[in-house]
């Protein structure tokens, strides 16, 4: 998950060609994957609100008229996951969807392929985007953007991501400290 400014993102798919990220926007994929964001998000608690799913095509696809992944994928993922009882609206159109998200009308957003969602955060506040790793025992933050070797010795770096990174991990540590709950997030 990514997070900056109280922006969360989740990502369906990561470091594949945009072509093989729209084919990955299955219902069946979409229904598997919401379920641990929602766990992780309830984990770091995260309760109130829905999780938005970002339409892939512009305006979610106007209902077939610019792709049809939104009306045989999407919609019936989120129709599934709302009667299984999931907070999830959508899909949203990817151009309000993160916007929504950050003025607390949804309280993540799942974005369906990887620059999709790092552009609405990295744009937001590059310097502040950290990442949040799911899936294990323990929190882990970092900055989102690697490790800058190129500008290593230069002494030109900045710290806000490092600085970020560990006022979120202090944000959501009391989730994990203390014999709090010790599942997965």
């Amino acid at each position: 998950m990514f997070e900056t400014r109280g922006l969360r993102v989740f990502f369906l798919s990561r470091h594949v060609s945009l072509r093989k990220a729209c084919d990955m926007v299955t219902k069946d994929r979409i229904v598997d994957y919401v379920k641990r964001p929602l766990v992780a998000l309830k984990k770091l608690g995260v309760t109130a609100g829905a999780m938005a799913i970002a339409g892939l095509n512009p305006h979610s696809g106007e209902h077939g008229l610019f792709g049809g992944e939104e009306v045989r994928e999407v919609f019936p993922a989120v129709k599934e996951l709302q009667a299984a009882g999931y907070p999830v609206a959508g899909p949203i159109g990817a151009d309000s969807a993160f916007l929504l998200a950050l003025k607390g009308v949804y309280n993540s957003v799942l974005s369906l392929y990887h620059d999709q969602g790092h552009i609405a955060a990295k744009t937001l506040d590059f310097d502040r985007t950290i990442s949040i790793t799911g899936g294990m025992p323990i929190l882990r933050t970092s900055v989102d953007h690697g490790t800058a070797f190129d500008i290593a010795g230069k002494n030109i770096a900045r710290e806000d991501s490092m600085v970020e990174a560990i006022l979120l991990a202090a944000k959501y540590s009391p989730a994990f400290c203390c014999g709090a709950e010790t599942g997965n997030i």
